[in-house]
């Protein structure tokens, strides 16, 4: 447990650049160097979060600390990964706005552009494994152009849905059953219905709730943290729109506020929505300062923990069935093609200036994919060196 937990609250310090760029961290350290998932389970996990609505890639460290170490292993590595970000975020709600704009400090754009190494490094490894053929490789690139050429983000989800029907015109009549590997911590079906039916239950009764008690500021802010975490597809940019009808055009925090503090989580590592924290910190009634920073930071999880509990064990025993396995190969690619559409947009675009930020980006690749140097160093080091270069 202890392990789970500070690999976690490792990369939640520097896990910078978005869902997909986390997606490379995770691949990186449990994947190639900690081995703790095969390829192909992890690809498994990515499209199972992929679908489910909520904040992609926790939900993937969430599954993955679940499959380690059952669901105290699962609540240690959100904590882990999320504490850092969650922390910055109610300080800076509290009074940090001397900190300025961070989104300029050099350091800043020396870790956007570790992002852009470590994505690739993902991208390309994961392309190795799970498109070793010429239509898997057709999948992945159809992909990555309709995903650039797509601005909605549904347009994952339906991209994710095409590649597993495609994987099963192409691969229902080869055996692949022994390519699933049961899970750890599948857990039962009855189970799964339970935290499912609590998901919908809480999504349909604090509106109720939230009426039948209109003097109960607390309630109403946990009803309105819950519908936002329950509502999105997308990652954390996504629920933006709902965070800000939700608070701005309630009046619970002023629009200069809003954003100030989304301008600050563009910096910072770790999930975007963290910023939840920020806002439940700042809001101007229920519970304020530290305590209600964290309620509005667990109100926003608790349905993505629900979803992943709730669907872990039918995706675990679905994924061993034959027609359901060579589903997975298209999606599996699938979930390549959109890795690397996120290269390119928005990480390659949004770090990559110039050809000394492109000599930057090139050589933390190097040092990650052929020095196999640990991702935290090259961090610490792009940091260091984005303060004085960049």
């Amino acid at each position: 447990m202890k392990d789970i937990f500070l690999t976690f609250l490792r990369l939640g310090c520097y896990a910078f650049g978005g869902p997909t760029a986390h997606m490379g961290y995770f691949h990186e350290e449990f994947v190639k160097r900690r081995k703790w998932l095969s390829e192909a389970d992890y690809a498994d996990t990515v499209a199972l979060c992929q679908f489910l609505p909520g904040p992609s890639s926790s939900q993937a460290g969430f599954a993955i600390g679940l499959d380690r170490g059952g669901i105290l292993g699962a609540f240690l590595a959100w904590v882990g990964f999320t504490l850092p970000s969650a922390f910055l975020m109610i300080a800076f709600a509290l009074g940090l706005e001397r900190a300025g704009d961070l989104s300029i400090a050099g350091w800043v754009a020396g870790l956007k552009l570790v992002a852009v190494a470590v994505v690739a490094n993902a991208a390309w490894s994961m392309a190795k494994s799970l498109c070793p053929d010429r239509s898997r490789v057709t999948i992945a690139a159809l992909v990555t152009l309709a995903l650039l050429l797509a601005s909605d983000p549904l347009a994952q989800l339906l991209a994710i849905l095409l590649g597993a029907a495609a994987g099963y015109l192409l691969y229902r009549n080869q055996d692949h059953t022994q390519a699933a590997q049961p899970s750890k911590q599948s857990g039962s079906k009855r189970l799964g219905s339970v935290y499912l039916a609590l998901f919908f239950l809480l999504l349909a009764g604090l509106p109720i709730a939230a009426q039948l008690f209109p003097a109960n500021q607390t309630l109403e802010t946990g009803n309105a943290f819950y519908r936002a975490g329950s509502l999105v597809f997308g990652g954390g940019h996504v629920v933006l729109p709902l965070l800000d009808s939700y608070t701005v055009q309630r009046g619970w925090i002023d629009e200069s506020s809003f954003l100030a503090g989304y301008g600050a989580a563009q910096a910072l590592p770790g999930p975007l929505f963290a910023f939840s924290s920020f806002l439940g910190a700042g809001i101007d009634h229920g519970p304020r300062g530290i305590a209600g920073g964290l309620y509005a930071l667990v109100m926003i999880y608790l349905p993505a923990w629900l979803l992943v509990l709730g669907a872990i064990p039918f995706w675990d025993r679905l994924r061993k069935v034959n027609a359901a396995r060579a589903a997975l190969l298209g999606a599996n690619a699938a979930v390549v093609g959109l890795l690397f559409a996120a290269l390119y947009d928005p990480i390659w675009r949004s770090s990559v200036q110039g050809n000394l930020s492109f000599g930057f980006a090139l050589a933390a690749f190097v040092l990650l994919k052929f020095w196999k140097a640990p991702p935290w160093l090259i961090a610490a080091l792009g940091a260091g060196l984005g303060h004085l270069l960049l």
